[in-house]
């Protein structure tokens, strides 16, 4: 289908969860739109904790939308990783996923693994995409863990009827250090050019008249990769590859952002000498990126899940 071309999702979304007789999800995400006006304009000290519950009720019209039966506790809370003594770091500022509520939810909708079920805060923010060069030159010690990618779609080969996913890395990306990361889903062109391809492929026996069998092997296949390929929303997509890593999180950016804003919220609201400690702290640029870029990259990854439709910022011209 063609983008949707919108600068608000909460209407657009609105508009199609009535259409479609979606009332328990619609009621969700009007009040996920209420929190969101809410944070407008909030210092940093304050936003999480609204933000989080605009977060909290976009994840459940999803789940609601989906057909989704869910537990209404949070289902994620804090890990104690810091001893009495500890240094307030983001390294050990812990947060567990537990069995039950809206983060495992969401959590087993994306097929993810149950293990392992707890993460330091600072792992998390490496594993966004959205935020990962304010990452990295807040860590300058920590390689960039995203491959920028050019072309990236599903391509057919003629010769073979083999379909499978087909990307470039951009000009400047260094392809020498990420060829050695590629996850196992993804190998690099065997003719040795510079590009990745699907480990897996499938059969179409034409090009323009896929049968339905067909087409659930292109929607397993792609399931199977969105696992690894993240994307930035704007005026144009922005698609990058998740290379592995011994600190990748294998969960959805989704996820982790829910379970990511719940522990700055329980932060401000029971912890304010530690969050005064964080914004005081060397990552203080970090964690103020997280909190402003967040809401944009997540609400549009809810709509687009909940819709099956990508939606785009209009790329609107000046004037001559």
């Amino acid at each position: 289908m063609r983008s949707v071309l919108t600068t608000d999702p909460f209407d657009y979304v609105d508009l199609w969860l009535r259409r479609n007789g979606e009332d328990e999800a619609l009621f969700y995400w009007r009040q996920s739109k209420a929190f969101h006006q809410a944070s407008q304009n909030l210092a940093i000290e304050s936003a999480p904790l609204v933000l989080y519950y605009c977060f909290m009720n976009a994840a459940k019209a999803l789940l609601s939308s989906k057909g989704v039966t869910f537990d209404q506790h949070h289902g994620v809370r804090a890990h104690q990783m810091r001893g009495p003594r500890g240094k307030i770091v983001l390294s050990n500022e812990g947060i567990l996923v537990k069995n039950s509520g809206i983060v495992p939810a969401l959590s087993a909708y994306f097929l993810e693994p149950m293990l392992p079920n707890t993460h330091s805060l600072e792992d998390v923010l490496y594993n966004l995409v959205f935020i990962h060069r304010t990452y990295c030159l807040s860590y300058p010690s920590h390689k960039e863990r995203f491959l920028p990618l050019k072309s990236v779609g599903f391509v057919r080969d003629d010769a073979s009827c083999e379909v499978f996913l087909n990307a470039e890395p951009v000009d400047d990306a260094n392809w020498s250090f990420f060829k050695r990361a590629l996850p196992s889903a993804v190998i690099a062109n065997a003719d040795g050019s510079r590009g990745l391809q699907s480990a897996r492929r499938i059969v179409w026996a034409t090009n323009d008249k896929p049968t339905p069998h067909e087409l659930d092997g292109l929607r397993s296949l792609n399931q199977e990769l969105r696992r690894f390929f993240h994307y930035i929303n704007g005026a144009q997509t922005l698609w990058y590859l998740k290379a592995d890593h011994v600190r990748s999180i294998d969960r959805c950016p989704i996820t982790l952002v829910l379970s990511a804003m719940h522990r700055l919220s329980e932060i401000c609201r029971y912890k304010p000498s530690e969050l005064n400690s964080f914004l005081s702290g060397p990552r203080n640029w970090l964690l103020s990126e997280f909190v402003r870029m967040s809401p944009q990259q997540f609400l549009d990854e809810i709509a687009c899940e909940m819709t099956g439709q990508q939606l785009m910022i209009p790329n609107v011209r000046a004037p001559v």
